[in-house]
């Protein structure tokens, strides 16, 4: 039987093994799924198969540089206590060397890869670590960017890697001014560099969004549609890096204060760790019920 890609994500998502393990377990049993649990059972993977279920929605950014290629990544564990774990802050660093060197597409592809050409895998480094920090611990995502000698990376991590920022100017070797631009970022959190970067179809919805409260106020169908415009500016600024009114000089636009220094603003990716993720509930009386109980 043909073992693919789904095949493989099914089992890791029900056992919570590694990718490779998983393809393995699944040629074993020629893609029968309950032998291929029991194979990764007796395997003794049973212990990752618990992690796996965890909540891991702390953690930290990292940002690695390597001349002309910048990584931004984000890797997950269960408490902010770990991050403090010099285990962990290794881990970081060594994914982020490893990424910006083999420039992988996707986390699945970084996972499968060998991390120092001694036949030890991404994903089992990590499960190694696992093991000794007691806690699920997952590379959740990773931003690769490339630029000329022409050109800056801005990089800022805000409280330790809480928020991680990663810049690309071009027309400029200015860092301090790269670094700048990704500090308004951290603080800021715009979603497009550009009001060109904006899909059409997020721009007219909001401006029917906006037609319809014109109307709902009562105003003038003939002067509505210039109210709208005004208005879809000032949701422009709310989302377009450079159409927002610079953090360290709110009297200039980021786009004058850049373009002024002879530089531009290519691209930005910034994460916020754990956003969009489910975030565990803490019930301390209810913890220590469970433990009395034992």
């Amino acid at each position: 039987m043909a073992i693919t890609a789904k095949l493989v994500k099914d089992l890791r998502e029900k056992t919570g093994a590694g990718m490779m393990d998983c393809k393995k377990a699944l040629q074993e049993t020629d893609g029968d799924m309950d032998k291929a649990i029991e194979f990764l059972r007796e395997k003794g993977m049973a212990k990752a198969a618990k992690k796996a279920d965890r909540i891991a929605a702390e953690g930290l950014a990292h940002i690695e540089l390597n001349e002309n290629t910048a990584v931004l990544l984000e890797v997950n564990c269960e408490t902010d206590f770990v991050t403090k774990n010099e285990q962990f802050k290794e881990l970081l660093s060594e994914l982020g060397k490893h990424i910006a060197k083999q420039k992988p597409e996707t986390v699945e592809e970084a996972l499968s890869q060998e991390l120092h050409g001694d036949g030890e895998i991404v994903e089992k480094y990590i499960n190694a670590t696992v093991g000794k920090i007691g806690e699920k611990i997952s590379l959740r995502r990773f931003s690769l960017m490339e630029k000329t000698d022409n050109d800056a990376f801005g990089a800022y991590l805000h409280m330790g890697g809480a928020i991680g920022v990663l810049t690309l100017l071009e027309g400029t070797t200015d860092e301090e001014l790269a670094k700048d631009i990704a500090m308004h970022t951290a603080a800021v959190s715009p979603r497009y560099v550009s009001r060109d970067d904006v899909p059409e179809q997020e721009v007219n919805s909001e401006r029917e969004v906006l037609k319809t409260q014109a109307l709902n106020e009562g105003k003038p169908e003939h002067i509505v549609e210039k109210m709208v415009e005004g208005r879809l500016s000032k949701f422009f600024e709310e989302i377009c890096l450079l159409e927002q009114n610079f953090v360290k000089d709110p009297d200039q636009k980021v786009k004058k204060y850049v373009s002024d220094k002879g530089a531009s603003v290519k691209t930005f990716t910034r994460y916020a760790v754990g956003e969009g993720m489910e975030k565990r509930e803490e019930n301390f009386a209810e913890e220590v019920k469970n433990q009395m109980k034992k």
